[in-house]
């Protein structure tokens, strides 16, 4: 039996890389692809005594009876089904009566067919899939080494899944293709895939003066062999990066669109986090949560590292061939980076009216200067505050219905006779209005 330090979280949340950064595509902001670089001369592919070790580590070592398994890349499909038929085999031989394993992959589905499929449909997979919105904006950045479109291939992964009832979130970079085509990339998702539930990814690739040249190129192998290795630095951001308030505004064009229709039918994280943190309940999402810290990364090596985004040598931890898994979870370095996301704010975002939504956002993110020159504000901070304040009306409003035990989606009735009471401009049906959103008012959430 494991020695469990007496600081260790209860659980925590490991994205396993077995093929490293190997990959099928070459997507030109997949900065993840650079992380080659840490393992050159590898076959990335994680070896089955490996795996072994990491299940074994995994499950023994959480107090919860709920585990969850997550796979990701690189694309984890190229270590073939055999791969994860072991890992399954491995949970059923160390897993505790009492734990119950969940299992996740993210994948860019274009190796998924029947056979796949029916694997993930059997385990209960919950697959993250990567689509960035209809075929010309796909197309943009997720192109293969060819520098051919993936968006046909992935298709036909998203009807495979869709064949076999696999539970699927589509994850969708946020970036300079489709940043202003927020309705058209919403509405390709909802109503030509039919999706319901949806992940919105900002990219922010950063980079130094140096760098700037090589990052905007994209992070994968050249015909030249020139690449950088992606790391946390630097001031700077690729032409492909998203802005801030661009970001802010796609958000709020998204939103306007689901708080009116699709309350309860369509799930976006970002709008589930932020309900989350106006009711006071856990946001689920490290991204919108106080501290973090606990969803590490694992490469195909053994190497454990901080965080999935800080997969660089300043940010190793150890290798749990050497070192237990739940020791460098519990290590006062890997506590200290969680708490960091706290206590490194900067004063600007201590007072901030928002941080109760955002808490800073991601520290990848952390590299501009506040107004007052103090060092750590969030690059996207524009974007968040333009849409908090914009959505603040709408979630108090949903957070009083819930302290009804009401449904949230009870806001799409509300939103239908306040637009058309704006329609009609009459002034008894303004006041009306404004009556009908004080009855369910509750003034937000504030830290």
């Amino acid at each position: 039996m494991v020695a469990i330090p007496e600081r260790a979280p209860a659980a925590y949340h490991i994205l396993a890389k077995p093929t490293g950064a190997a990959c099928n595509l070459n997507c030109t902001y997949c900065f993840f692809l650079s992380k080659e670089i840490l393992y050159a001369g590898s076959q990335f592919r994680m070896s089955d005594e490996l795996l072994e070790t990491y299940i074994k580590q995994l499950l023994e070592s959480h107090r919860v009876p709920q585990v969850s398994v997550s796979w990701q890349g690189g694309e984890p499909t190229l270590m073939g089904l055999d791969f994860y038929r072991r890992s399954i085999e491995y949970v059923e031989k160390y897993r505790r009566p009492d734990q119950a394993v969940s299992y996740t992959m993210q994948t860019n589905g274009t190796k998924l067919d029947d056979e796949w499929c029916a694997f993930l449909k059997k385990h209960n997979f919950l697959v993250g899939l990567s689509v960035d919105g209809p075929r010309e904006i796909h197309d943009t950045y997720r192109v293969d080494r060819g520098g051919h479109g993936s968006f046909d291939r992935v298709m036909r992964g998203w009807e495979r899944l869709r064949a076999h009832q696999v539970e699927v979130n589509l994850l969708c970079a946020v970036h300079a293709a489709n940043v202003r085509r927020p309705l058209e990339v919403y509405r390709f998702f909802r109503d030509e895939l039919g999706a319901q539930f949806l992940q919105f990814i900002p990219i922010v690739e950063r980079a130094t003066a140096e760098t700037l040249p090589l990052a905007d190129q994209g992070w994968g192998e050249d015909d030249t062999g020139q690449r950088t290795l992606y790391t946390q630095e630097g001031h700077m951001v690729t032409r492909r990066s998203v802005k801030p308030k661009q970001y802010g505004n796609f958000l709020i064009e998204i939103f306007d669109e689901w708080v009116r229709h699709d309350v309860g039918t369509v799930f976006v994280q970002l709008f589930d986090a932020s309900l989350a943190n106006w009711a006071g309940t856990p946001a689920g999402v490290c991204v919108y949560t106080e501290t973090c810290g606990q969803a590490l990364a694992l490469e195909h090596t053994g190497d454990l590292y901080a965080c999935d985004h800080f997969v660089e040598p300043g940010y190793l931890l150890g290798n749990i061939q050497d070192t237990h898994m739940i020791e460098l979870v519990a290590s006062e370095r890997q506590i200290k980076f969680g708490k960091d996301k706290r206590d490194a704010l900067p004063r600007f975002c201590r007072e901030c009216e928002v941080r109760f939504a955002c808490h800073g956002g991601c520290p990848r993110n952390r590299f501009l200067k506040t107004p007052q020159g103090e060092p750590g504000l969030n690059y996207l901070c524009a974007g968040y505050r333009l849409f908090y304040k914009h959505i603040d009306e709408a979630m108090g409003i949903m957070t009083n219905l819930l302290h009804q035990n009401r449904a949230p989606a009870e806001i799409m009735r509300w939103y239908t006779f306040h637009d058309a009471s704006r329609a009609e401009n009459h002034p008894r049906s303004r006041s009306d209005t404004s009556t009908s959103a004080r009855q369910v008012w509750r003034p937000r959430r504030r830290n």
